[in-house]
């Protein structure tokens, strides 16, 4: 396996040939850091490959006699589309409601973060943050729903300036009762927010 000092030093090489390959001249002064740089951010921009969600809410998962729905919302995230490598970013709204067990809420918002961190599509991102959710709580249900700005929509292709995608993941009572459901919606307020 590879130390992530050879990892970081294979990309940069990558990076600087990629530059030549744009018709760049990757030893030009403002460019001679580029490589190294570039592949630092991408590192970090793909950091959740490399976290896992059972380390994170370890010590976060409490006992407690809660059976009213939690909301977290506005929690805002980046990620690289994994068709272009270009970011999509916005706001992820999430609920639970607890049987018996609730977390953290800032572990909700690391949650987020994991899943963002990586190549990815709006959508399966959202099934994953929902799904992880489900299986440390067990809760009796959970609802995200992620709103997103694709800049892989609005700098090529169709250039779409004010497009907003948004996509949900319901389970157990949220998608099985429609009071509950509605609540959640009534409680996170109109969408389409500005980024």
């Amino acid at each position: 396996m590879k130390s992530s000092d050879e990892t970081g030093d294979r990309r940069a090489a990558l990076i600087r040939e990629l530059l030549a390959e744009l018709g760049e001249d990757p030893e030009r002064e403002g460019l001679l850091s580029t490589p190294r740089r570039v592949s630092e951010a991408l590192g970090y921009f793909t950091q959740g490959y490399r976290l896992d969600v059972d380390e994170i809410i370890r010590d976060a998962v409490f006992e407690e006699k809660q059976d009213e729905m939690v909301l977290l919302k506005d929690v805002d995230f980046f990620s690289l589309c994994e068709h272009h490598l270009v970011p999509f970013f916005g706001k992820c709204h999430i609920a639970y409601l607890p049987d018996s067990r609730i977390i953290g809420l800032s572990k909700l918002a690391r949650i987020v973060d994991i899943f963002a961190r990586r190549l990815q599509v709006q959508e399966r991102m959202t099934r994953e943050i929902a799904q992880a959710i489900e299986r440390h709580l067990k809760p009796q249900g959970v609802a995200v729903v992620v709103e997103a700005q694709h800049l892989c929509m609005m700098m090529r292709g169709v250039e779409k300036q004010n497009s907003i995608a948004t996509t949900s993941t319901l389970l157990g009572r949220f998608k099985e009762n429609t009071a509950t459901r509605m609540e959640f919606y009534s409680l996170l307020g109109g969408l389409r927010r500005a980024y």
